[in-house]
C-alpha cells in the first residue's frame, strides 16, 4: 500500500542472508575479504578493469565521483531537476570544495547534446567565469525516463570534444538496464561514461551503494577523499558483502525487473494520465487534489508532485497482487 518511495522497500532476503555470513571476526576498513572481492567481481559485471568502491549513501558516490572529475573553481554541468541539484543539500559543493553546478534543460530530466551546447556556449573563455570540467546525467532520470546508449554516447562526444569528464547518477541504474535489455557496459564505458554511481540500496539493499570509475587514473586520490569524507567505514565488509550478493546471479537485475513490471500495470491503468512514459519504476499521474485524498483514504501512500501531480513508485518486492488494488482504484477515479 505504500508507493512513495523504493528508498523504503525492506532489504531482500539474499542481502540479509550475506550480512549474517558477514558477521564474522575480518580485517577492519577495507581489508577483509568481500572488500577485496569487489573490484574483480565488478570488473566481470562490467566486462572491462574498473575500480569499484563501497560507500553508505548515493549522495556520497555522487560527490566523490564529482571531486575527482572537478577541482573547487570549476563547474559541473546537470539537469535543473537532477539530484545533485535539488536532492542533496549542497553536497556536491561541500566535496568538491566550491565546484559550481551549471544547470541545463531537457524533457523528463533528459539533458542533450543540444541543450547541454547551448548552455556551455553562453560561458565565455575566461578567468571571470566558471569553466566546466563534468557533465552529470542521471539514468534513470528523476523522471523515470531512460538515456539509451546512444544517447549517452552523444552526450559524451560532447563531453569529450570540450574536454570534460562525464558522471553518471544511477541510483537507478539497474532499472534502467531492466528497460533496455543492454549490458550494463554499453550504457557506460563503452558509451563514454567515466564513473558511476551504482545504486543498491533503491533495489534491495540495506545500506550499500557503489562508485564505479572506469578510468583508473580518475580513481586515484578516491580512498584518502572517502576516509576524510567520513566515509570509510571501520567494518565495511557489511557493505560490500551487500553489494557482492546483489551481484550474485544478477539479483540487481531480477530486482530490477520486478520493480519496472509492477510500475508497468500502474501505467496500463492511468491511461492518459500519465504525464511521462513509464520506463522504469516511477510513475507520474495527474490527479486532483481530491483524487488524490480518494486514493489515500483507501490506504494508499504516495508523494504529491507539484500541483495536480502524485508520484508513484514500485520497489523490487511489488508483486502484481501487491499492484492491482492499486491499479484498480487508479482506474475507478
Amino acid at each position: 500500500m505504500r508507493f512513495f518511495s523504493d528508498n523504503a522497500a525492506p532489504a531482500c532476503p539474499q542481502v540479509m542472508a550475506a550480512l549474517a555470513d558477514a558477521n564474522v571476526l575480518d580485517s577492519a576498513y577495507d581489508g577483509d575479504g568481500w572488500s577485496k572481492a569487489l573490484d574483480a567481481r565488478v570488473s566481470a559485471l562490467f566486462e572491462a578493469p574498473v575500480r569499484a568502491f563501497w560507500l553508505p549513501s548515493g549522495t556520497a558516490a555522487n560527490c566523490l565521483a564529482l571531486a575527482a572529475m572537478c577541482p573547487p573553481y570549476g563547474g559541473i554541468v546537470c539537469h535543473r531537476d537532477a539530484h545533485i541539484q535539488n536532492d542533496e543539500c549542497g553536497a556536491p559543493e561541500f566535496f568538491t570544495h566550491g565546484a559550481k553546478l551549471l544547470i541545463a534543460e531537457g524533457e523528463g530530466a533528459k539533458l542533450t547534446q543540444a541543450s547541454i551546447s547551448e548552455m556551455l556556449d553562453l560561458i565565455p573563455n575566461d578567468v571571470h567565469r566558471t569553466q566546466p570540467h563534468a557533465i552529470s546525467i542521471t539514468n534513470a532520470t528523476e523522471y523515470g525516463r531512460v538515456y539509451t546508449p546512444a544517447e549517452v554516447a552523444a552526450i559524451s562526444d560532447l563531453a569529450r570534444a570540450r574536454g570534460l569528464r562525464l558522471h553518471l547518477d544511477g541510483a537507478r541504474f539497474a532499472n534502467a538496464v531492466a528497460h533496455l535489455g543492454c549490458s550494463p557496459a554499453d550504457l557506460t564505458w563503452r558509451a563514454g561514461v567515466d564513473a558511476l554511481s551504482f545504486g543498491f540500496i533503491k533495489n534491495g539493499g540495506m545500506t550499500a551503494e557503489l562508485l564505479v570509475f572506469f578510468d583508473a587514473e580518475l580513481a586515484k586520490g578516491t580512498l584518502q577523499r572517502r576516509k576524510r569524507a567520513g566515509m570509510l567505514l571501520s567494518k565495511g565488509r557489511y557493505l560490500a558483502a551487500q553489494i557482492l550478493a546483489m551481484i550474485d546471479n544478477d539479483l540487481w537485475l531480477t530486482n530490477a525487473r520486478a520493480a519496472n513490471a509492477a510500475a508497468a500495470l500502474l501505467a496500463e491503468a492511468a491511461g492518459d494520465r500519465l504525464i511521462h512514459p513509464v520506463e522504469a519504476n516511477e510513475v507520474f499521474l495527474r490527479v486532483t487534489p481530491d483524487e488524490a485524498a480518494a486514493l489515500r483514504a483507501k490506504g494508499f501512500d504516495f508523494y504529491d508532485w507539484g500541483p495536480g501531480e502524485a508520484r508513484l513508485v514500485t520497489s523490487w518486492n511489488h508483486a502484481a497482487d501487491d499492484i492491482r488494488p492499486l491499479a484498480d482504484a487508479i482506474a475507478a477515479l
